[in-house]
């Protein structure tokens, strides 16, 4: 489609424009000589409602030959950083590492890429997905995603996202973990890159439960599998009823970071954290559905729901929000309708049908 120019507005094509021309120059799909293929939600529903469009089966098999894991996450680190780091440049950023776990519950022998883990939600099989994310001010990006099979660790993991970080023109403030990467190889990879972090600790042993039993809020030093020593501010706080428990709450947080010299400021600084749940909620409005087993596939589509996300913040904070002069104000305009928009340009694009034949006049039920 032709590309117009706003003047003062974006229609619902530049948004459909903005998000294709940014897959298109990553995520190409070659389908052979005269064979078009068309962008989907639903890739039977397209095929079948529009013209001059293949056979939903020969868009699946392509797919699947075309992306691999490895291709996949190497694209989708460059299609996430692309915008999101223009806009992270200006001051040191937060970075949070989180593992979402979606959990499976087909036959494993016939579904690739699966993970395993504690059980959740009545199973022990999961498709994994690592993200690292960024924070600044108000504006939070997806920079990277790895999909975890099994045999892969936290540490693995975190290691490519540190090394990733280092070759960014970031500065970065802390590294923000969740409790799945607390473990010896983790933290030591954090000294290595020189990292301030702060995560939870996890209740392993008889002397972290003891200090997380009695006692008031307090710094300590504790030693992980004679491996490697670190601050752990243990923060109590009284429950007063909330979640129906009474009492004091002990929380231990392994945190090595020049703004932190309390157990609350530990508390405090980790909470900015849960922003990247917000991540994982918003991708369940976007992400397509589909039975395909798969892996390359599936990380397809969670990373173009990443980065649906990442195109919305993008355009709402530089083309949407009042100038700096007017003091950035950012006017309302939620996900879901940034998705609606999309998704409408792209209905008209592709030639939906919009009407059916009859075969006999219709009577006045059909007109108002």
């Amino acid at each position: 489609m032709e590309a117009t120019e706003a003047d003062s507005e974006i229609e619902e094509e530049h948004l459909l424009n903005f998000v294709v021309n940014s897959l298109d120059e990553e995520l190409a799909i070659d389908l052979g000589e005269d064979v078009e293929a068309t962008a989907e939600t639903s890739i039977n529903h397209v095929c079948e409602t529009t013209d001059d469009s293949p056979h939903a089966n020969t868009v699946r098999g392509h797919l699947t030959d075309q992306f691999d894991l490895d291709t996949v996450e190497a694209v989708g680190d460059t299609l996430l950083q692309r915008d999101a780091l223009e806009t992270l440049l200006d001051r040191p950023v937060e970075v949070v590492a989180d593992l979402h776990l979606d959990p499976y519950y087909g036959d494993e022998d016939e579904t690739e890429a699966l993970y395993f883990s504690e059980a959740k939600r009545g199973t022990t099989t999961f498709h994994a997905y690592a993200t690292l994310y960024a924070r600044v001010r108000n504006k939070r990006y997806t920079l990277a995603v790895r999909q975890l099979v099994a045999g892969d660790t936290t540490s693995d993991v975190l290691a490519e996202f540190l090394e990733l970080l280092d070759g960014l023109d970031l500065g970065v403030k802390a590294v923000y973990l969740d409790r799945g990467f607390y473990n010896s190889t983790c933290l030591g990879l954090l000294y290595a890159h020189n990292y301030a972090y702060v995560m939870p600790i996890v209740k392993w042993g008889e002397t972290i439960q003891e200090e997380l039993s009695k006692g008031w809020s307090r710094e300590i030093e504790h030693d992980l599998a004679g491996e490697v020593t670190f601050p752990v501010f243990i923060d109590c706080v009284y429950q007063q009823g909330r979640y129906d428990e009474h009492g004091v709450a002990r929380h231990g947080y392994a945190a090595d970071a020049p703004f932190i010299d309390t157990p609350r400021d530990a508390r405090e600084h980790y909470s900015k954290r849960f922003g990247i749940e917000s991540s994982y909620r918003l991708a369940k409005q976007s992400l397509a559905f589909t039975s395909s087993q798969d892996a390359g596939l599936r990380l397809v589509m969670f990373v173009v729901c990443l980065l649906l996300q990442n195109s919305w913040r993008y355009l709402h904070w530089r083309y949407v929000a009042a100038p700096p002069a007017a003091g950035r104000r950012l006017w309302r305009w939620p996900f879901t309708e940034f998705c609606e928009m999309v998704l409408r340009a792209a209905w008209t694009a592709l030639g939906v049908r919009r009407a059916v034949p009859a075969n006999q006049p219709l009577d006045d039920r059909f007109f108002r």
